[in-house]
């Protein structure tokens, strides 16, 4: 199957998440909470398809001095398989995250946001919560959730720019591309559709159309054809 297959198929699975049916796999839930950034909360929802769905609530206003201002964003999302099976492999192997998760350092560290997970299956059910993960293993897989937020986030700052501030957008892409390199932005193909946005756009400059096709070829989805 290919990779734009194997998404699309995906992706109708999350539609269906959306839609409220009932969950009859097992669930997590990773909530996000830190008052000082944009989204100041988000929640990412995902069963054992991978199919899930994200949510935010934006912080305060402020002066929206980037010209992009904050929206809350609820929408369907799809989880890269190797990140959905190491946090699926990580609550069974933790009593379903019902243990002590937070490093013993912690006061001493930086303050990155309040983080809990919560699984519910017919398997069992369990929480933590933390500001930094006492095991490695569980950090790195709580710094992949973050870049995907990450990737949502910049999806939304795309759909607004390209309404609002055209000229905006070259350097937000940059920075797309930059943090993709960085891994702090992850499963590209959830904003594919706001990167075809940009790249079909004849009123873009090319720069930065050549930017979003760019990163549509990273994410595996292939260049529309009108």
């Amino acid at each position: 199957m290919s990779i734009r297959r194997a998404w699309l198929a995906l992706i109708l699975a999350a539609t269906a998440l959306s839609a409220q049916t009932p969950l009859t796999s097992a669930h997590i839930v990773f909530t996000f909470d830190h008052p000082q950034l944009q989204p100041s909360r988000y929640t990412i929802t995902v069963d054992e398809t991978g199919a899930g769905r994200f949510t935010s609530q934006p912080g305060p206003v402020g002066d929206a001095s980037d010209g992009v201002f904050p929206t809350p964003v609820d929408r369907p999302i799809v989880l890269d398989d190797a990140l959905r099976a190491d946090l699926f492999t990580w609550a069974r192997s933790h009593s379903f995250f019902a243990t002590h998760c937070t490093t013993p350092a912690q006061a001493a560290l930086a303050f990155t946001g309040h983080k809990t997970l919560a699984y519910t299956g017919p398997d069992g059910s369990g929480s933590c919560a933390f500001v930094w993960a006492s095991d490695p293993a569980l950090q790195r897989i709580v710094d992949q959730l973050g870049a995907v937020a990450f990737t949502i986030e910049e999806g939304r700052r795309l759909r607004l720019e390209v309404l609002h501030d055209r000229l905006a957008l070259d350097a937000e892409l940059e920075s797309l591309q930059d943090a993709f390199k960085d891994h702090r932005a992850a499963d590209l193909p959830n904003i594919a559709d706001d990167l075809h946005a940009v790249a079909d756009n004849q009123q873009v400059m090319d720069r930065a159309r050549k930017r979003a096709l760019a990163l549509l070829a990273s994410a595996g989805t292939p260049q529309k054809h009108n």
